[in-house]
C-alpha cells in the first residue's frame, strides 16, 4: 500500500489526538503507520542515492557501509564490527563531564546504572579485573572490543591493566572519548597499555581547540586515530571553520555517525523533519545528508583522511552480522526502534513540509479511508483518556 502524503498526514494528525502511553494503542492502524514510514523512507533514500551518485570514488564494504578514501585507512574497529566474528563492548565509566544534546543518555545521565567499584561490565555481565583471565581462557575471543559510554577518561587510570590483558590476548581494542580530559601523560600510558585505536567525538566540544590539540598528541602514540561524531548542523559549521587545522593532524578516518534518536534525546530535536530506517532507528533527515556534504568536499579537496558514512544502514548491517554470530535464525535481527510504540508526532514536520514529496502514491482501500474510521478513532480517544475505561475496554477485548 503506497499511501499518499495527504492521506498519511491526515491519518497521523488524527492518531496523534489519541492520548496514550500504552504500547498497543496503534495496533489496529499498523498497516497505515508502516506504509507511511516506508513512503517517507523511500523519499529520503532517493535523495541519499542522488547524493551518493555525485561521489565518483564512493566505495562500499561488501554493501554493509559506504566510505570515501584509501581502503587501508578504513578503521579496523569498524571492520571488526561489520564483518568480524564478534565485537564485544566493555564499560567501566558511568559518568561524563559533558551533557550533549545528541547524547543517547541526555535525559537520564543521573540514572545510568553504576558499575560497582573495581568491576567491569563486559557483555552485560559484571567482572572483577582478575576474572578477565578466566573469561579469556574459556570463551571464544571476539575479533575486537570497544570501550563505550560514558566518558572513559573520567577514570582512565583504572583502564590500563584491563586494556593490557586484552592486548596480550591479541584482541583489537578501540575507545571513544570526547577528548576534553586527555593529556599527554594519560594518552601515552593508554597507548603503552595496548589500546589500538582512539576515536574522538569532536562534536561534543564543538571542535574545541583543546580537543584538536588532544588529537594531535594522540597521533604521536596510537596507530589509529580518528573522529566519530553524530552529524548535526552545529558540528558541520564548527568543523568547516577548523577543517584545515584538523586535517593537518593526519587523522586516519572520520566516522560520520547518522544521529539516531531515543527517548532520552528525542525532545532536543522534536520539530525537525524525521524518518525511520527499516521501521527501526528514527533520525533527523539532515543528519545523513551532512555526511555526504562533507564527503563531497573531501573528494573535491582530495583528503587523505577517510570519510565513513556510519549510517542507519550501517547499523542495520551491524545487527545482521551480530545476529549471525549469536546464532539467530536466518533473517532474524535485534535491529529495532528505540521506542516501545510508534512515535507518530515525530513525523508530522516531515509531512507538513510542502517541498517533501512521496515518490509514488496510491488511493487507500475503502477500509483504510480516514472518513470510514473516524468513529473508531473517537472511541480510542475516549478509551485511552481514562484509565478505568481502558481497563474495561481491554477486558472486553480479552473476552472476545
Amino acid at each position: 500500500m503506497k499511501i499518499s502524503k495527504k492521506d498519511a498526514l491526515e491519518w497521523f494528525e488524527a492518531l496523534c489526538e489519541i492520548p496514550s502511553d500504552y504500547s498497543d494503542v496503534f495496533d489496529e492502524f499498523d498497516e497505515i503507520i508502516k506504509s507511511t514510514y516506508r513512503q517517507i523512507e523511500r523519499s529520503v533514500m532517493a535523495d541519499i542515492s542522488d547524493m551518493q551518485s555525485k561521489i565518483k570514488n564512493l566505495k562500499t564494504l561488501g554493501g554493509r557501509t559506504y566510505y570515501l578514501g584509501d581502503p587501508e585507512k578504513f578503521p579496523p574497529g569498524c571492520t571488526s564490527c561489520l564483518t568480524g566474528s564478534g565485537l564485544g563492548s566493555v564499560r567501566k565509566s558511568h559518568a561524563c563531564n559533558l551533557n550533549c544534546s545528541f547524547c543517547y543518555y541526555y535525559d537520564s545521565m543521573d540514572e545510568v546504572e553504576k558499575i560497582p567499584e573495581g568491576m567491569w561490565d563486559i557483555g552485560d555481565t559484571l567482572y572483577e579485573e582478575e576474572d578477565v583471565d578466566l573469561l579469556l581462557s574459556i570463551q571464544k575471543k571476539p575479533t575486537g572490543l570497544a570501550y563505550v559510554y560514558l566518558e572513559p577518561f573520567m577514570n582512565i587510570e583504572s583502564y590500563f591493566n584491563v586494556v593490557e590483558k586484552f592486548s596480550n590476548a591479541g584482541i583489537y581494542q578501540h575507545m571513544y572519548t570526547n577528548g576534553t580530559l586527555c593529556t599527554e601523560e594519560n594518552l601515552k600510558a593508554l597507548s603503552e597499555a595496548g589500546l589500538d585505536e582512539l576515536r574522538f567525538n569532536l562534536g561534543a566540544s564543538n571542535c574545541s581547540d583543546k580537543v584538536i590539540e588532544a588529537m594531535r598528541i594522540a597521533r604521536k602514540y596510537f596507530k589509529w586515530v580518528g573522529i566519530e561524531t553524530p552529524m548535526t548542523p552545529e558540528f558541520y559549521e564548527a568543523f568547516i571553520e577548523k577543517k584545515d587545522e584538523i586535517l593537518a593532524i593526519g587523522l586516519d578516518f572520520m566516522n560520520c555517525a547518522e544521529l539516531h534518536l531515543g527517548p532520552d534525546n528525542m525532545n532536543n530535536y522534536m520539530g525537525e523533519k524525521m524518518y525511520s530506517y527499516r521501521l527501526g532507528y528514527i533520525s533527523p533527515i539532515w543528519s545523513r545528508q551532512i555526511t555526504y556534504k562533507i564527503m563531497e568536499i573531501a573528494e573535491k579537496e582530495n583528503w587523505v583522511m577517510l570519510v565513513h558514512d556510519c549510517s542507519n544502514h550501517t547499523k542495520f548491517a551491524r545487527e545482521l552480522n551480530r545476529g549471525k554470530n549469536q546464532g539467530l535464525e536466518f533473517g532474524e535481527t535485534n535491529y529495532k526502534s528505540e521506542f516501545d510504540r510508534p512515535l507518530l508526532v515525530a513525523f508530522l514536520s516531515t509531512m507538513r513540509d510542502e517541498e517533501f514529496e512521496f515518490l509514488e502514491e496510491g488511493e487507500l482501500p475503502e477500509e483504510y479511508k480516514l472518513e470510514n474510521c473516524r468513529e473508531k478513532i473517537e472511541e480510542l480517544v475516549e478509551v485511552y483518556s481514562n484509565e478505568d475505561v481502558y481497563e474495561e475496554y481491554i477486558e472486553d477485548l480479552d473476552g472476545e
